[in-house]
């Protein structure tokens, strides 16, 4: 099935909620998503499977205990997407060093964040110049002008359930760009785990709220 980067991004957007993200930050994660999906990348995938692995989990555990040195969580993994919302707040900071990430699970995810800190910092460059960001890590790495993305390295490490070591620091290349889309084909098996954490969004039906909805209710006279 073909869906459209809007309905990627709407039902996204809401199994994050489900899942047990913020508002704020269930947006954050089904725009990751749809970007991903636009550079031809399986973006349902990667998010649904960091949906999976944080459920069930405190998401303070998950988020950085601070912004200077090496950023880490107490569970000892990070969630990309609390993570990838950090770095575009405090990307002013790679102008003076690079961020590293002790751990941080299914790291494809922060590919959205990093070309948002790119988009960010070309627009803070006094010369207006296209800024690039690079994430690197295990032979992997994505670079991002916040248009385009490049990515390259062996797609076991690119598709990683977690890397260690990451490192997110100013420049590099754009050489092959990803095509890009305007549909998503996602695998019907992440498409239902979307919608099985959407569905925790949606209040019960009870007897008061049928009795207050559309049509007839339970009295029906015609």
């Amino acid at each position: 099935m073909s869906y459209s980067l809007n309905e990627v991004e709407a039902t996204a957007k809401r199994a994050a909620r489900g899942a047990g993200l913020s508002w704020g930050m269930a947006e954050e994660a089904s725009k990751a998503a749809r970007w991903l999906c636009m550079q031809d990348l399986p973006g349902c995938k990667i998010l649904s499977a960091a949906l999976l692995l944080n459920d069930g989990t405190t998401l303070a555990e998950r988020a950085p205990i601070r912004l200077t040195g090496t950023w880490a969580s107490t569970s000892g993994s990070l969630c990309p997407i609390l993570t990838g919302a950090c770095l575009s707040d405090c990307a002013s900071l790679l102008k003076n060093s690079e961020i590293t990430l002790q751990s941080v699970n299914h790291p494809l995810l922060l590919a959205h964040f990093v070309g948002a800190s790119a988009r960010l910092l070309s627009m803070q460059d006094p010369q207006h110049s296209r800024v690039t960001v690079s994430a690197q890590w295990a032979g992997a790495s994505v670079t991002s002008d916040g248009y385009q993305l490049c990515v390259t390295g062996p797609q076991t490490e690119l598709h990683a359930t977690k890397a260690d070591g990451v490192t997110i620091r100013l420049g590099g290349e754009i050489t092959t760009p990803q095509p890009l889309q305007n549909r998503a084909s996602p695998n019907p098996e992440d498409w239902q785990a979307f919608l099985n954490f959407a569905q925790r969004t949606y209040a019960p039906a009870t007897e008061e709220s049928r009795l207050l909805g559309a049509g007839a209710g339970v009295n029906d006279n015609d």
